[in-house]
């Protein structure tokens, strides 16, 4: 990322961040009830604020917070004066469906002017939606159905979510926690922590670490500039890291890790299908279920197993090659410079 971009990104996150500080205190400039819409569908839209969509709430309602340049407090009508002068606003429901959008006008030509629009709707579980905005984060809780939502200057918070679940950002971190189904998550410049979830999850970060626990079904993570790490987790994991270390504790299923610029640590509890490590600049430690039959592929400058029994095959100092307990799911370990040391136990 170019210094100027990764600025821009800081300053629009920090922004977010001290805007939901605010927001927190304050009371909403406009607030519409939603008792009687029966709305499965949300649609939101703001250039410079935060978006927040909470489910499962007895009193349905969306509020909208304004703020000025600076996180400036305004009375009231001098909200009134700047949306009407300068923003376009648009609050409605009908046929089921939420729609806010807030936009600049043409004529808006002075950052003096501008204020900051966030919208935050409490809505029944199941609603699908449909998030953008240019300036702020994103919160979703307790949500059935399908969420699409994309920030460019801030971070993911969602939590509780069952459905087809999308989301992006190109400026913050992604948090996600105790959601299922289709999970497929994606920032260009922060980390990503995923705890508690389930089903086909996919996790890609160009600028960020990973940090997943407590993971279940087939699970693709990978990041270009930071370290991995993940426990407990079962099914199959991919993760791949062009630029930090692997780190994985007690891992049950199917395993595909790589690292080209650190080194793995990875305990496997069970083995279903296979193990496959590559490691290009670091060593691997790696232990294994002593009690499953496997065949072992491992090759590096140096490979340490002193405790392996039962086993068939050739050792030598640089590599492995053979069967453990009688042979079964393939293991195959490459280091290209460094050592593996491997435990079965």
């Amino acid at each position: 990322m170019k210094p100027s971009k990764l600025i821009l990104t800081f300053i629009l996150t920090a922004s977010s961040v001290a805007l939901l500080r605010a927001q927190s205190n304050e009371s909403p400039y406009l607030t519409k009830s939603l008792t009687s819409e029966n709305i499965k569908n949300v649609n939101l839209e703001t250039s410079g604020g935060s978006l927040l969509v909470a489910g499962g709430d007895t009193n349905p309602r969306i509020e909208v917070y304004v703020r000025g340049n600076n996180n400036k407090n305004l009375s009231k009508s001098e909200i009134e004066s700047l949306l009407n002068e300068y923003y376009d606003l648009k609050v409605e429901a009908s046929g089921g469906t939420l729609n806010a959008k807030a936009k600049t006008k043409k004529n808006m030509n002075n950052w003096k002017n501008s204020v900051s629009i966030s919208f935050k709707a409490y809505v029944p579980k199941n609603v699908s939606t449909n998030l953008t905005t240019s300036g702020g984060s994103i919160r979703l809780s307790n949500l059935t159905g399908e969420q699409n939502f994309t920030t460019s200057g801030g971070s993911l918070h969602v939590s509780q979510l069952t459905g087809d679940i999308k989301g992006q950002t190109s400026g913050g971190s992604i948090q996600i926690e105790d959601s299922k189904d289709k999970i497929e998550l994606a920032t260009s410049g922060g980390s990503i922590r995923a705890s508690g979830c389930e089903g086909t999850i996919e996790l890609n970060t160009s600028g960020g670490s990973l940090n997943f626990s407590d993971l279940k079904g087939t699970i693709k993570a990978v990041t270009s500039g930071g370290s991995v790490q993940g426990t407990d987790i079962s099914g199959e994991l991919i993760t791949h890291t062009s630029g930090g270390s692997i780190n994985l504790d007690r891992i049950s299923g199917s395993l595909d890790a790589a690292t080209s610029a650190g080194s793995a640590h990875v305990n496997m509890l069970s083995v279903d299908k296979y193990v496959k490590v590559d490691v290009s600049s670091g060593h691997a430690d790696i232990q294994l279920p002593g009690s499953k039959g496997l065949n072992l592929n491992l090759s590096a400058q140096k490979v340490n197993a002193d405790n392996l029994t039962n086993f068939s095959g050739t050792k030598e100092k640089d590599r492995i090659n053979g069967k453990l307990n009688g042979g079964g799911a393939d293991v195959d370990v490459r280091v290209s410079s460094g050592n593996i040391n491997l435990v079965v136990k």
